[in-house]
Order: C-alpha cells, then sequence, then structure tokens
C-alpha cells in the first residue's frame, strides 16, 4: 500500500521570500478558489461520486493540470509523439486530481485564509494561505500562481508532509524523470507506472467514497 511518505517521498524545497507582495488580485484568486475547491469535497446532498466529479470540475479550472503535466517531464516533453502526448496527459490528469483529492480531503469544510504573498516576477506570485482542519491545527498550503494576460491558474501547490512543505509538481518531476531515464523514454513504461500510482491512491479512498 502507497504510503503519504512515498507519494511526496523527502524532495523538500525551501522557497526564499522576495520583497515584493503579489497583486490583491491573485491573492483574491487563491483564496475564492481554493475555498471553491474544498468546499466541493464537503458538498451535501451529494454523493462521494458526484462531490468528486465536481471537485474535479474545479480542479480543472483552478489548475493547469496540461502544463504541469508537461513540466513534470522536463525534456521529454519534446520527445512524446502527438499519440504520446495526448495517452500521457490523460493519464496524468487523473493522477493529479487522485494527489489533490487526497490531501485535500483533509482540508474539508474548512475556510482557506490568505496570510500573504510574494512575487518571483511581473505574472508568477506565490501565495501563503492557512486552512484550520478539523482538530484546530493549522496547516500551510503555499499556491503558485501564473497570472498570464490577466488569467490566473495554479501550477504548483505546496503541502504540508510530515512538517516540511513539499511542491507537489517538483517532486513528480524528480519520479517521473526517473522512471523516464530508466525506460530509455518509454511513454508507456511511464503511463503504466502513472496508472498504478493512480491505482493505489484510489483504493485509499475510505469505503464510502470509492
Amino acid at each position: 500500500m502507497i504510503s503519504r511518505k512515498w507519494i511526496l517521498s523527502a524532495a523538500m524545497l525551501a522557497f526564499t521570500a522576495l520583497p515584493a507582495f503579489a497583486d490583491t488580485q491573485t491573492e483574491e484568486y487563491v483564496r475564492s478558489n481554493a475555498n471553491d475547491v474544498l468546499a466541493s469535497l464537503n458538498a451535501p446532498g451529494l454523493t462521494a461520486a458526484e462531490r468528486r466529479v465536481q471537485f474535479q470540475s474545479y480542479m480543472d479550472e483552478f489548475a493547469n493540470l496540461d502544463a504541469v503535466a508537461k513540466f513534470v517531464i522536463g525534456k521529454y516533453a519534446k520527445r512524446f509523439s502527438d499519440e504520446e502526448m495526448e495517452a500521457y496527459l490523460a493519464t496524468f490528469r487523473a493522477y493529479a486530481l487522485a494527489v489533490y483529492e487526497f490531501y485535500f480531503n483533509e482540508y474539508r469544510g474548512r475556510d482557506v485564509k490568505v496570510v500573504g504573498s510574494t512575487d518571483r516576477n511581473a505574472r508568477d506570485s506565490i501565495v501563503d494561505t492557512e486552512i484550520v482542519r478539523a482538530d484546530g491545527q493549522e496547516l500551510e498550503v503555499r499556491w503558485r500562481v501564473l497570472n498570464r494576460g490577466g488569467k490566473y491558474q495554479v501550477v504548483d501547490v505546496a503541502l504540508n508532509a510530515e512538517g516540511n512543505l513539499i511542491w507537489l509538481a517538483i517532486e513528480q518531476q524528480a519520479q517521473f524523470l526517473s522512471i523516464l531515464d530508466q525506460n530509455n523514454g518509454s511513454s508507456d513504461a511511464l503511463i503504466a507506472k502513472i496508472n498504478s500510482m493512480t491505482d493505489e491512491l484510489v483504493a485509499l479512498r475510505p469505503a464510502d467514497e470509492s
């Protein structure tokens, strides 16, 4: 069975704060949409399957999963054929949504509070938030947001794993590049591994949410 430690492994990445603050629109984008995403996991009157569809719909709007998918395979993004890329993107989307659902389930029903933000450059920001769990513990979550002509989208999320903030896309990149390097860049090998990882995440869902 897959463990949380294995999912995020040991890729601890520290982000050094820059002096410039992100604009209020970026902060509000994260606050509003993150609250919608978390609320979708606790929507009353819906079955687990219906909540999952709603959650995935919000995540598709909130995060640029195709951009993340291409980022995490690095140089191989230019080596995959169109057919290989199409199959990989679909596989990655299912996996990424399963990962986000797995971790965000801990925060369901809680409000997202923006506590700060920094600009990496004119269109790349980090928004710092806190989410209060049912046990009263405040967990830090960081969101990397790109602004492309006024259109905002999240391209990475840093979650607290055993006291350390781990950037998911960076961690996934390390795993996926290792798989590709060990299999001569085979998209089939990567897709098979991702499908296996997705299946393990699905198996961890509570019995009433499978």
